[in-house]
């Protein structure tokens, strides 16, 4: 990836001030370590005139594939898909802001100790990115860099010089020029829309990415144009962070509107109106009855089937009465997500040997399932086809023969209490059934007796007296003579 940055001078004003506010002498090359390669700062050119700083990110191809496949905060899980024909090596990406986020961290701020009175003053600046891509055109390219102030040149890179006809690909050469910007809030614009245009990220994106855009974004982000487009793409589209990110950005609006503080804005609602308590999500109140339970019969070594994106087994991690945790799900991609939100890679070697995650389907007989406490399957059983569910019975209750089985899940007779679901719809769209009370507990019983346990049923959340609860809960405990079998086995 590359990416230079050139200004001119005069005698007086040498273009060459450019090496001091970025931090690095025009005089010799340089040369950063970052997690995906090597970023080597070098100047094609530096006199009183004229001066250029090049930037150009070695990606380190092989990190990029085993940091893509999932270990902590690094694995973006596209990153893997494409290892054989893969552009993050050669175009502009999330790659190439971090690199300059790294590399000029201090000119990004606007610090420059030999000439602070430069660091604040407008440069004759010109940026040229040769690969850019561009996902939306050279129009949206526009759209983003002209309102701050920015001469723009996008030109679309065909697809294949060789052959015309083929069209354009989706990358652009993008040139800009500015007279009225500083250098710090020429690189904190890169910083956020390289990756918008990609409409990329090599690495999760956690609530923390907020501040990052409000920090970079300050002073020129609220009254953007295409603020909305930039706040989800740069949030990864996660809706939840775009709409806080959003809102912080209208207190900013407004406190500036107001010549105000952004933090009397923010309290200018009483603070007797935030004392009504929240109702506790559902969700949390299931992990909380599963937790309760496994408490109440003793389970320290647990497996969470079907474990998703990994919350039960990070609540099952705060308590260290569970000695052993072993996450399985089919999906890889959700495992990733799981080894994120767990920091697998930064975690401690004694609570490291606490967990574990494996992929596996519960369609199948598994020997690394076999021999543990308690088992827990939360919200899984709706997600399988109905003549799939003799299998997962046979190989969790017939096959593994925990002691404690835990099944949660929805009750659909509690549908109609929610004001938001159309009659007749399942709860989530990848759900293949919803039983009612009856048809639950007419299957945990046949389970039970067919595989030596007793069952007993709890429910979770509000146990309204016409419809039930929300989620109804199966305990299944092995019988006594079936666990002296299972020992001795």
């Amino acid at each position: 990836m590359f990416l230079t940055i050139s200004t001119t001078g005069t005698k007086e004003r040498p273009a060459t001030d450019l090496g001091f506010l970025l931090h690095k002498h025009p005089g010799k090359s340089q040369a950063f370590s970052t997690s995906y390669g090597t970023a080597h700062v070098l100047y094609p050119e530096a006199d009183d005139e004229r001066c250029t700083a090049a930037l150009l990110l070695e990606v380190d191809t092989l990190a990029l594939v085993r940091r893509g496949k999932g270990k902590g905060r690094g694995g973006a899980p596209d990153a893997a898909l494409a290892q054989y024909v893969n552009d993050r090596p050669y175009a502009a990406s999330s790659l190439l802001a971090v690199a300059l986020s790294a590399v000029f961290s201090s000119a990004m701020r606007g610090v420059c100790t030999a000439l602070p009175e430069r660091a604040g003053q407008p440069l004759p600046l010109r940026i040229e990115v040769p690969a850019l891509p561009a996902r939306g055109g050279p129009g949206l390219v526009g759209r983003l860099f002209e309102p701050l102030g920015w001469t723009v040149t996008a030109e679309p890179v065909a697809l294949d010089s060789e052959f015309p006809e083929w069209g354009d690909s989706r990358y652009v050469h993008l040139v800009l020029a500015s007279q009225t910007l500083t250098l710090a809030e020429a690189l904190r614009h890169l910083y956020v829309l390289l990756p918008v245009l990609d409409d990329a990220k090599h690495y999760w994106v956690a609530p923390d990415e907020v501040d990052k855009l409000l920090r970079a974004g300050e002073g020129w982000l609220p009254d953007h144009p295409e603020q909305k487009l930039i706040t989800s793409r740069y949030l990864a589209r996660r809706w939840s962070l775009t709409r806080e990110a959003m809102e912080r950005l209208e207190l900013v609006r407004l406190a500036e509107a107001d010549d105000s503080a952004v933090e009397e804005i923010d309290n200018a609602v009483a603070a007797e109106a935030e004392t009504e308590e929240k109702p506790t999500p559902l969700a949390v109140q299931r992990r909380d009855a599963i937790v309760a339970a496994l408490t109440e019969f003793g389970a320290a070594r647990v497996l969470d089937l079907g474990c998703g994106q990994g919350q039960l087994v990070q609540a099952l991690l705060k308590d260290p009465r569970f000695t052993q945790i072993v996450g399985v799900d089919v999906s890889v991609r959700a495992l990733t997500i799981a080894a994120r939100r767990l920091k697998l890679d930064r975690m401690g070697e004694r609570q490291a040997a606490r967990v574990q995650l494996l992929q596996g389907s519960l369609a199948y007989t598994d020997n690394r399932l076999k021999g543990y406490d308690a088992a827990v399957l939360s919200e899984v059983i709706e997600h399988l086809d109905l003549p799939r569910l003799p299998a997962l019975e046979y190989a969790v209750f017939g096959a593994a023969r925990p002691r404690t089985v835990l099944v949660t899940t929805p009750n659909v007779e509690y549908n109609v209490r929610w004001e938001t679901l159309p009659a007749g719809h399942v709860r989530h769209g990848d759900h293949r059934f919803e039983w009612t009370r009856e048809e639950f507990r007419s299957w945990a019983h046949a389970v039970a007796e067919r595989h030596g346990y007793e069952v007993e049923f709890r429910p979770v959340g509000p146990d309204d007296p016409e419809v039930g609860p929300p989620t109804q809960m199966a305990v299944f405990r092995m019988r006594d003579t079936d666990k002296k079998e299972a020992k001795a086995a």
